[in-house]
């Protein structure tokens, strides 16, 4: 059996159950892999600032992949990487969407800043309470002009969604544009995703991206489930990925899927 040296994870759907919390058995099962020095790292499309409460909760430190592999950090807040686009090219997205008058509303994520259009906004709210974070109500000139924008995230109608998605790809051919649940829409630099954040943290620590693990359930992971030595789906990922995704499945995020699968991997 491969001896793997770390191990990664998304958060909605994969490390928290529906319930937005890390099980007992999830926790037990970091302990185990963390008393191993067996990194287990939390990788994310949300910022930094808005995965600090789930660590605080539980009690636990850990690495973070931050905004979909843009910003990095070791487990005592180091930051090792910050990548992004240009707050001018930030402008010129929110300015196409505000001139299409598209069915969303937006929030910009830049280090640990989170920039939103709207507070008053349902979805933005909705948001707010699912990472237990407030934004700051504004525009991207609340930044500097020389920041680094690691993420344009838009909470857009369902219904409209894939239109949306077509029009911003038709019109940003130099992003990268995926859509990460039935609502959301990940506005990033081109080539950035998941499966840069898991090559470059382990990078850092002097392993092979081969020799990690990585637990997701969306298909913004799926990037990430293939560059790993072994990719883990959730029980819960929607049923077109289930259907075509060749390597593990495991139980969903309310039935402890994560220590589950560590236990047949021998990691635990």
């Amino acid at each position: 059996m491969r001896t793997y040296k770390a191990v990664f994870s998304d958060i909605d759907g994969t490390l928290l159950t529906s319930e937005h919390i890390v099980s007992t058995a999830t926790i037990e099962a970091i302990v185990s892999l963390q008393k191993k020095n067996i990194p287990f790292v939390i990788i994310s499309s949300r910022s930094a600032s808005c995965i600090y409460p789930i660590l605080k909760k539980h009690h636990f430190q850990c690495p973070i992949v931050a905004c979909g592999g843009a910003w990095i950090e070791d487990m005592n807040g180091r930051i090792l990487s910050n990548e992004g686009m240009s707050r001018q090219t930030a402008a010129t997205v929110i300015e196409f969407m505000t001139e299409k008058d598209f069915d969303l509303a937006w929030g910009i994520y830049s280090g640990k800043n989170w920039i939103t259009n709207d507070r008053t906004d349902a979805r933005i709210l909705h948001e707010e309470s699912v990472v237990e974070v407030e934004s700051v109500e504004g525009t991207v000139t609340l930044l500097p002009d020389d920041a680094v924008v690691n993420k344009i995230l838009c909470m857009c109608n369902p219904a409209c969604i894939l239109q949306i998605e077509e029009d911003l790809k038709e019109a940003f051919p130099t992003l990268s544009i995926v859509k990460s649940s039935s609502y959301l829409l990940e506005i990033m630099p081109a080539g950035m995703n998941k499966a840069k954040g898991i090559r470059k943290f382990c990078e850092t620590i002097g392993i092979a991206t081969e020799d990690s693990v990585a637990f997701g359930d969306n298909y913004n992971d799926l990037e990430m489930l293939h560059a790993a030595g072994c990719g883990v789906l959730m029980g819960n990922a929607p049923a077109a990925i289930r259907e075509t995704f060749p390597g593990k499945v495991t139980l969903d995020n309310n039935h402890d899927g994560i220590p589950v699968a560590l236990k047949d991997l021998g990691m635990i």
